[in-house]
């Protein structure tokens, strides 16, 4: 997952720690599962290519023009929607980290990272080989250890390890959402590094997340949107796989949703109206989680006094 840009110099990112995306046409083929899946997640920054796809969940079926560029080290994806409301989302950004930067500084790379941190977690297996956008593909299952995450589906390209089909799966093995490639041109492998994020020391919030599923991290990624009043505090969780969005505001500076559970497409949002810090607080927590999990979290939320 690439981080957000954070207006870093091209004369600074070639001075920066990065990944030389030309090993990944020198070493030797995946072997294991976890090999095939750490392939796939440094694939995803190395290679350039323009793609169509298709994405069909609860909400219907979606068709997208896909874009991934690479420009001194750094990255650009954009998303056309090509039917339904106009819309097209752009992420810029470097590899990012793992986590928030401890003491010592030292996080690693999200690739790496993750590969390392989804043991105990999940259990990845390789499945068979398939052909999807006419490119033959090493398909990869990924399950859940405990019932407090979804389970994963990927088919990888085995010339470049790029995902060209992912599906989720609910708590109880059913198919909630996928995304496939339909057609894929133009790839061709980065020559040079893709630069990492820098560490980021975490925020000084004035409340905690007081349970969170096993594996769970806080994200080091700038959240501030326009969208947003300044008091609007967003946060990111991921276990590598899963992520959750957690927001908390003063009712009476956002728009007051309903306490309850909402459902956005495949995923929900838990709402919570809690006395936090001597004022009403809307807690609003988002993500492709089971519902319990998303209300767990909302409603151990912990308050520790003023930043």
């Amino acid at each position: 997952m690439a981080a957000e840009d954070s207006g870093v110099s091209s004369d600074e990112l070639r001075s920066e720690e990065g990944f030389d995306c030309r090993t990944l046409d020198s070493g030797a083929p995946p072997d294991t599962a976890l090999e095939w899946f750490e392939r796939s997640l440094w694939a995803g920054h190395c290679y350039v290519f323009d793609a169509n796809a298709v994405r069909i969940g609860h909400d219907g079926v979606r068709t997208l023009a896909l874009t991934h560029e690479i420009q001194d080290g750094v990255e650009r994806g954009v998303a056309h929607f090509l039917d339904g409301p106009a819309l097209v989302v752009e992420r810029r950004g470097r590899i990012g980290r793992l986590s928030w930067a401890g003491d010592h500084g030292n996080t690693p790379s999200s690739p790496a990272g993750i590969a390392a941190h989804l043991d105990g977690l999940y259990r990845l297996q390789l499945g068979g080989q398939e052909r999807i956008a006419n490119r033959h593909t090493q398909r990869l299952d990924i399950a859940p250890l405990d019932s407090l995450r979804f389970g994963h589906r990927l088919w990888l390209d085995m010339a470049t390890g790029l995902p060209l089909k992912q599906t989720l799966l609910d708590e109880t093995g059913r198919v909630v959402e996928t995304f496939q490639f339909t057609e894929f041109t133009d790839a061709y492998l980065y020559q040079g590094n893709v630069v990492f994020d820098h560490a980021r020391p975490p925020p000084e919030d004035p409340w905690v997340a007081g349970w969170l599923p096993k594996g769970f991290m806080p994200q080091p990624v700038d959240t501030r949107s326009a969208r947003h009043d300044e008091q609007v505090v967003h946060r990111l969780y991921s276990d590598g796989l899963s992520t959750l969005s957690l927001f908390v505001e003063p009712l009476g500076s956002t728009d007051v949703l309903a306490p309850g559970l909402h459902r956005l497409g495949v995923s929900h949002a838990a709402v919570r109206h809690r006395e936090l810090g001597g004022e009403v607080r809307q807690v609003v927590v988002m993500g492709e989680l089971p519902p319990r999990v998303l209300l767990r979290v909302a409603d151990t939320l912990e308050w520790q006094g003023e930043s």
